[in-house]
């Protein structure tokens, strides 16, 4: 005997087939909930069919994200071996049954007959490593997103306080300018330094640079203040806000250092990636993101 489990994956639950052979259903098709519980029941299912077959059935079922992940991963950790297919096979094989009315316990029926009629390729477990990986890049991605849409608005709050402060520094986004313009939000709290307080307050915040470059960005920053055609912050929310945003875009660019290094370390462990990484101009980030792409 060849037996086989089609299971119609939805959110929470799953409707269960067996058939112990070709043309051979086995019991009436049923429900199991993402449980424990009802995970456990699947299992005693199965092990009822090895029993009457002789054999450990093959578990087919349709790829639906993160809702056949619990399943996946519980029936992975006890060898059954999966077959998880393109919704596309299975979408084209109920086209040509008879049997064209879709419910659940339909389609997991279909799923039995797909698994005699079409030669299926095993599921291939990609590894914690793989799944984390991904995990990472895809929060890397939604940090960014939202990252650049705060960058958008400290802007737009930095235009009507400070606009001159632009340029300043290479990066308006570097560590070191963010953590100046902290210290002095307005032209009115540079004009009110001096020189020297001014460079010993980005030296301190930025020991790696030489004091001779330190103190270039303070005479710079006095002449963007005395340019700023803003010479008085009439409103204090401004000053508020920018504060605000420059706290929230500090930890934005910590939390994506940390994803970067995380993700840095796990791709350097897979081939494919070192590959792709070889080629001039891709970094662990675009060589992490294309190989995720091409392992979907």
């Amino acid at each position: 005997m060849n037996p086989v489990v089609g299971l119609d994956i939805s959110k929470g639950e799953s409707q269960v087939q067996a058939f112990l052979d070709k043309n051979k259903p086995y019991r009436k098709s049923f429900k199991v909930d993402h449980t424990l519980e009802g995970l456990s029941s699947l299992v005693s299912f199965l092990e009822d069919i090895k029993q009457e077959s002789g054999k450990k059935p093959s578990v087919i079922l349709e790829a639906t994200g993160h809702y056949q992940a619990p399943v996946v991963q519980h029936l992975e950790e006890r060898g059954y071996l999966l077959i998880i297919i393109n919704p596309l096979i299975s979408y084209k094989a109920r086209g040509s049954s008879l049997r064209k009315v879709k419910t659940d316990a339909i389609d997991a029926y279909l799923l039995c007959e797909l698994f005699y009629k079409e030669e299926l390729e095993p599921y291939k477990k990609r590894g914690v490593q793989l799944l984390n990986l991904r995990n990472l890049t895809r929060q890397h991605e939604n940090i960014t997103g939202v990252m650049i849409q705060t960058k958008l608005q400290f802007q737009a709050v930095l235009e009507q306080v400070f606009p001159e402060y632009k340029g300043v520094f290479g990066d308006l986004y570097s560590v070191v300018s963010l953590l100046t313009l902290s210290e002095f939000p307005s032209s009115e709290d540079i004009l009110k330094a001096n020189e020297e307080i001014i460079t010993n307050k980005i030296f301190d915040l930025c020991k790696s640079r030489s004091i001779k470059w330190v103190n270039e960005k303070a005479i710079q920053l006095q002449a963007a203040a005395a340019r700023n055609p803003f010479e008085k912050t009439v409103y204090q929310s401004h000053i508020l806000s920018l504060g605000m945003y420059i706290s929230i875009l500090l930890q934005y660019k910590e939390h994506l250092s940390k994803l970067e290094a995380e993700i840095d370390t796990l791709a350097k462990e897979i081939e494919e990636y070192n590959i792709i990484k070889s080629i001039p101009g891709i970094g662990e980030k675009i060589a992490a993101t294309l190989f995720l792409k091409l392992v979907r």
